[in-house]
């Protein structure tokens, strides 16, 4: 019997490379280099750096070769590895972890700017002086519950790393002598430091407004949630003849207390600040007169941030010569009763002062009268063809339905309402809004 021929369809000519491609899946392969590159890019701007590029290096020679651009080694953090954090390590551990440091210091880091590691209990001392030797673009160096600084950590940084310009040493250990000497030799070229408040680093205020850190513009002393030593002593005057180019200052959890004894320089401001913070959930000591020194010449300033300020009043805040605010921060979250001691009256003060420019607003938990609150929303409200105010906070306070109504009427820029635990709403409409739809059905709740 004999059978048709089959019927070939006319297709078009496939490469060779293609079709292999296609049948094998090893169109990674054929990739051009610079398209592996973006792709990777990519991949470390969302997850980091290390281990992925340890790990997609390891798949052939052109992703091997991709993934050493020194472009996509800039940023690069690195975690606790290879064994959990606490634990002792093996001798065979221990070596491998060094060897693989030194490896890439030397092999991956040569454009390496931003350095982070976190949680490494050992071996801190020996990384920093290999990265800092092999990676002289090194800019910015962060620390995160790492334990073992010492210092000749420092002493390697000021050697080789002379671009260093940000340093976050936030709940880690270190020699506060290390960082003291580190500071006043070379604490010109920092401009941005991140530090953990200790009574053992009170030190590092006497250096840093002696003038080491002229150049400084970001400083930030933090402390956690459950200190007991969160009483800041700092000396306003000195601190802004020593940091003239400060321009974002943050205090959380801790309470600055102002030490003028033995200062012998008067009050400059700080004249080119854009952010102050003082936020804590503890009751803070902060006066008007404290936040007058402090921003006396502040005429720059977009950030206000004075959670936990129960002492504040809004004749205090009237005053400053920031007539550009964007953000404030008033809100009181700490759990210790000074009903006495917050203003019961003149927030509209500051809504008029800064209703064509507020963006962000919080006053949750202020005791303000319903008359006053309603004067203070109606200056934010006329001021909304601006169409400034993205965000307000009303948690706690004493808000009326008018009111509301007027605020979601007339804010059509809204974007966030927080709403809960307000007694003078009723049950359903306690809550946070987000988003403009959402905040407009809040007038079918209030009908």
């Amino acid at each position: 019997m004999i059978r048709a021929k089959p019927v070939v369809e006319n297709k078009p000519d496939v490469p060779k490379q293609i079709a292999t491609a296609d049948s094998d899946h090893s169109w990674g392969q054929h990739l051009p280099e610079e398209v592996l590159i973006n792709i990777f890019q990519l991949v470390v701007l969302q997850d980091g750096a290390v281990p992925f590029l340890c790990r997609v290096g390891r798949v052939c020679r052109l992703w091997n070769a991709a993934a050493s651009s020194p472009v996509l080694w800039r940023r690069v953090t690195v975690g606790h590895c290879w064994i959990a954090p606490g634990k002792s390590q093996l001798p065979n551990t221990e070596r491998k972890v060094k060897q693989t440091v030194e490896w890439l210091a030397q092999n991956r880091f040569h454009q390496l700017r931003d350095f982070s590691l976190c949680h490494w209990t050992s071996h801190v001392d020996f990384t920093l002086q290999v990265v800092s030797k092999f990676c002289p673009q090194l800019r910015s160096l962060k620390l995160s519950y790492c334990k073992g600084l010492t210092s000749e950590a420092f002493q390697s940084l000021g050697q080789h790393s002379r671009q260093l310009q940000s340093l976050d040493l936030q709940y880690s250990e270190f020699k506060t002598e290390g960082l003291v000497e580190y500071l006043e030799t070379h604490g010109s070229q920092i401009k941005q430091m991140l530090l953990t408040h200790e009574l053992k680093n009170n030190k590092l205020w006497t250096t840093i407004s002696k003038g080491c850190c002229p150049d400084l513009e970001l400083l930030e002393v933090s402390t956690k949630l459950d200190s007991k030593d969160c009483d800041l002593p700092i000396c306003i005057p000195a601190l802004q003849t020593a940091c003239p180019k400060l321009k974002t200052f943050r205090m959380l959890n801790v309470r600055p207390m102002n030490k003028t004894r033995g200062a012998t320089s008067s009050l400059s401001g700080f004249p080119l600040l854009e952010e102050l913070s003082m936020a804590t959930t503890s009751y803070s000591y902060v006066t008007d007169k404290f936040l007058w020194d402090m921003l006396s010449s502040s005429t720059h300033l977009r950030v206000l941030d004075l959670r936990g300020c129960a002492r504040i009043t809004p004749h205090g805040l009237a005053v400053l010569p920031c007539p550009e605010l964007e953000c404030l921060f008033w809100g009181q979250y700490f759990s210790r009763h000074i009903g006495s001691s917050l203003p019961k009256k003149g927030l509209h003060m500051v809504t008029q002062k800064w209703s064509k420019t507020l963006r962000e607003l919080d006053v949750a938990n202020q005791l303000f009268t319903e008359e006053d609150l309603d004067l203070a929303m109606s200056y934010l409200a006329q001021a909304a063809d601006a169409d400034t105010l993205r965000s307000l906070n009303l948690s706690g306070t004493s808000i009326t339905q008018p009111t509301i109504r007027s605020i979601v009427g007339e804010m059509t820029s809204l974007d966030y309402l927080n709403l809960s635990s307000c007694r003078n709403l009723p049950r359903g409409a306690k809550r946070i809004y987000r988003g403009q739809e959402d905040i407009r059905q809040l007038l079918d709740i209030l009908e």
